[in-house]
């Protein structure tokens, strides 16, 4: 099955127009931004030849529009779509994208992440530049795990980002 990948053109943290896994995996990916059309950039490529399905990294970066778009995709086109990322921010505040996806969505699969205490994580702190937590800033800052750690909700609220 070929499928066609997508991921936000802001994510520049390995490569723009490339998906790079933890593991070091990596494929070539078209590119969104906010204004970017999916349903036509689906449809374009689908005409080009048969999809078997599209995915989206990074689906925070998403629109609602954008997830609708996603939607049609699925109900119109009959191309499955499977959507990755992260349901909160650094401050516990969703992002629209994943709004929008978590509530629309006709399946939910969750990653499971593990917490520095073994709990499972469900939240994410953001470092600053010396390794504090940060509490307040733009909602997106694009970063990896040198910036990002993943947490339990207890360890959340605590702020609390290492053993």
């Amino acid at each position: 099955m070929r499928t066609f990948l997508l991921t936000p053109e802001i994510d520049a943290r390995f490569e723009i127009g490339k998906i790079t896994s933890r593991i070091g995996l990596e494929a070539a990916a078209a590119t969104f931004n906010n204004d970017s059309n999916l349903f036509a950039m689906v449809t374009a490529e689908e005409a080009a030849a048969d999809l078997g399905c599209v995915m989206v990294d990074e689906a925070q970066f998403l629109t609602r529009t954008q997830v609708q778009q996603l939607s049609q995709i699925c109900d119109e086109c009959n191309i499955p779509v499977l959507a990755y990322g992260l349901r909160t921010d650094f401050m516990g505040e969703p992002f629209e994208g994943s709004k929008y996806l978590l509530a629309w969505a006709d399946n939910l699969k969750e990653i499971k992440a593990i917490c520095h205490c073994g709990r499972k994580a469900t939240m994410v702190l953001r470092l600053d530049e010396s390794g504090a937590v940060a509490e307040a800033g733009d909602q997106i800052e694009i970063g990896g795990n040198d910036r990002y750690v993943s947490v339990c909700r207890q360890h959340f609220f605590k702020k609390v980002a290492h053993a």
